[in-house]
C-alpha cells in the first residue's frame, strides 16, 4: 500500500476576529472575538496518521506562518466560506508558490454551492461537497480523485462533479475518531471563547443534520443535510468521559449539534448516560421540548441552551418555516426557568414579512421572555438557502455583498418602507432596550461579582460592544435619509 500523504487540515487565517469555517454557521468578523471549534476538520485529522489540524484564527497564526507550515505537508484541506473565499484563494496561491507540488482541496458549504469556483482558481486542485470525512482520507491514501464520491475537479476546460457520497449513519458516526482527541493533540482550548459559554469550553457534535426547514439556515441545506443522524448514546458518553479527563480545566462542554433536542426519547436516553458522569454542559435547543425533557437535561448537568427564537411575530415564523410558534417559545422558556437552565436567545431582524411594527413586536417578545443573554442579527440570505432563492427573484436583495472588506456582516436585504439602514439602527435599539433595564444590569453585575475571570471578560466585552455600537450608529445615521 502506498504511503499516506502528510495532510494539513486547515481553518485558514483571514480577517481579524474572523470565525469563518469548520463550525461557524455565520461566517463573519465577530463584534466580540468568538471562536467555534473546527469540529468537521477533526474527523479526517483523526483518521490520517501524521496529520495536523491547524485552526489559525484563534491561535493567532498569520498567512505567512501558515504558508511556512504548509511547506511540511503534501496535502492541504482548507475549509472555506462565502465571506472569506477570496482571502482563502489568495492564501492557496501563496502556498502553491512556496511548494508547487502541494495538493489543495477546498471543502465547506461555499464550494458545494458554487463548484464553478474551480474554473478560475487553478490554486484549488479539487473540491469535496457534503460530508467530506472519508473523501479526504481516500485521496490522502492514494485514491484517484475521479473515483472519490462527492469530489469535483476540472476536466476538459470545465468541471466534473462525481456522484455525491451517501450521508453517514449511526454506525458510521460511531466509527469516527473522537474530535476531542484531535483537539488535545493540536489545539489550545483556552484560545476558544464564546461570550455566553463558560471559559474555557470544549465543543463537539452528538448528531448531524437538522430536520427543521428554516429557510435561512445554511448548514442543513448544504453541508450537514436535513436527515437527522445520531451517534449512539454510549459512544457520546465515552467521548465525554474521556474528554473530561483530557481537559480538566474545561468549565463546560458544549454540544454544537444543529439540533440537539429534536427527539425526546433520544434526549432522555443520552441524559441517562450523562447524569452519572457529573459534568456541566450546554447545547443548542429548539423550543419544542416539554417540561419532562428539559427537567431531565437539567438533572443531567445542562446549564444553558442556545435557542433560535428568531422573531416574535407569528407570521414571520410561518414565512421562514420555523416549525415552532410564539406559544411554544413562551412555554419552553418558562420550563427552562423552572428547572434552572439559562438561555442565550437568538433573534433576527429583516426576515421576510419584517416591518417596523414586527421589529417592535419581537423586541417586546424578547423582553417578555427575559432570557439571560441575547444576540440580534441582521437577516442574511446565504447562497444555497431557500431564503436566497426567494429573495433573488424579487427586489428585496439590495446587494449580494454579505460582508465588507473587513469581513463584517453587511445588511443586504430591505423591504418597502424598511430600508437596510433602519434595520441596522433597530439592532442597536434592540440591544439597548433589552440590556439597559435595571433588572438585567443587576443580573449581569451580580454574577460577575463572584467570579474574577467573568468580571474581566465582562469588562472587555462591554468595551468592545460599546465600540461596535458606536460604529453601527455612525453607519445608520450616515445612510438614513433623515440623518
Amino acid at each position: 500500500m502506498a504511503s499516506v500523504m502528510k495532510t494539513l487540515l486547515l481553518n485558514p487565517p483571514s480577517f481579524k476576529n474572523f470565525d469563518g469555517g469548520a463550525s461557524s454557521r455565520w461566517p463573519a468578523t465577530r463584534e466580540i472575538a468568538s471562536y467555534w471549534y473546527p469540529v468537521w476538520l477533526s474527523y479526517p485529522a483523526g483518521m490520517l496518521p501524521g496529520s495536523r489540524l491547524l485552526d489559525a484564527p484563534p491561535h493567532g497564526i498569520t498567512p505567512e506562518q501558515t504558508v511556512e507550515i504548509a511547506r511540511g505537508y503534501d496535502f492541504v484541506v482548507l475549509f472555506t466560506s462565502t465571506v472569506g473565499f477570496s482571502n482563502d484563494v489568495a492564501l492557496a496561491r501563496m502556498m502553491k508558490q512556496a511548494k508547487p507540488d502541494l495538493k489543495i482541496a477546498f471543502v465547506g458549504p461555499h464550494v458545494q454551492i458554487k463548484p464553478d469556483c474551480l474554473v478560475n482558481n487553478p490554486e484549488i486542485d479539487f473540491i469535496v461537497t457534503g460530508e467530506f470525512d472519508h473523501s479526504i482520507v481516500e485521496f490522502a491514501e492514494g485514491k484517484p480523485v475521479d473515483q472519490i464520491a462527492g469530489a469535483g475537479y476540472r476536466q476538459n476546460g470545465g468541471i466534473h462533479l462525481n456522484p455525491p457520497r451517501p450521508s453517514l449513519q449511526t454506525e458510521d458516526l460511531d466509527r469516527l475518531p473522537f474530535a476531542t482527541e484531535v483537539f488535545k493533540r493540536d489545539l489550545v482550548i483556552e484560545n476558544y471563547n464564546v461570550p455566553f459559554l463558560l471559559h474555557p469550553y470544549v465543543a463537539f457534535y452528538t448528531s448531524r443534520g437538522c430536520p427543521a426547514l428554516c429557510t435561512f439556515c445554511l448548514w442543513p441545506q448544504t453541508l450537514s443535510g436535513h436527515p437527522w443522524r445520531v451517534r449512539s448514546s454510549d459512544n457520546v458518553a465515552r467521548e465525554v468521559k474521556q474528554a473530561v479527563e483530557l481537559f480538566p480545566q474545561a468549565k463546560e462542554f458544549f454540544f454544537d449539534d444543529d439540533t440537539f433536542n429534536y427527539r425526546k426519547d433520544r434526549v432522555l436516553e443520552i441524559c441517562s448516560k450523562f447524569k452519572p458522569l457529573g459534568f456541566r454542559w450546554s447545547c443548542t435547543a429548539r423550543v419544542t421540548s416539554d417540561y419532562e425533557t428539559v427537567k431531565a437535561m437539567a438533572d443531567a448537568g445542562a446549564r444553558l441552551f442556545i435557542v433560535g427564537y428568531e422573531s416574535g411575530d407569528p407570521q414571520i415564523l410561518k414565512n421562514i418555516k420555523k416549525g415552532a410558534t410564539v406559544e411554544h417559545a413562551r412555554q419552553f422558556t418558562k420550563n427552562c426557568k423552572k428547572v434552572g437552565i439559562k438561555i442565550h436567545g437568538d433573534f433576527i431582524i429583516g426576515l421576510p414579512g419584517e416591518t417596523k411594527e414586527t421589529i417592535e413586536r419581537t423586541l417586546d417578545f424578547a423582553k417578555e421572555l427575559d432570557v439571560e443573554t441575547i444576540q440580534v442579527s441582521i437577516a442574511h440570505a446565504y447562497p444555497g438557502t431557500e431564503l436566497y432563492q426567494q429573495l433573488a427573484v424579487g427586489d428585496s436583495m439590495a446587494t449580494e455583498a454579505l460582508a465588507d472588506s473587513g469581513g463584517h456582516q453587511l445588511p443586504h436585504i430591505e423591504y418597502p418602507g424598511l430600508p437596510r439602514e433602519e434595520m441596522m439602527a433597530a439592532v442597536n435599539r434592540f440591544y439597548d432596550a433589552y440590556y439597559f433595564r435595571p433588572r438585567v444590569v443587576w443580573r449581569i453585575v451580580r454574577e460577575a461579582l463572584w467570579d474574577a475571570s467573568e468580571r474581566q471578560r465582562l469588562y472587555t466585552e462591554a468595551v468592545e460592544y460599546l465600540r461596535v455600537r458606536s460604529e453601527r450608529w455612525k453607519y445608520a445615521r450616515k445612510r438614513l435619509p433623515s440623518a
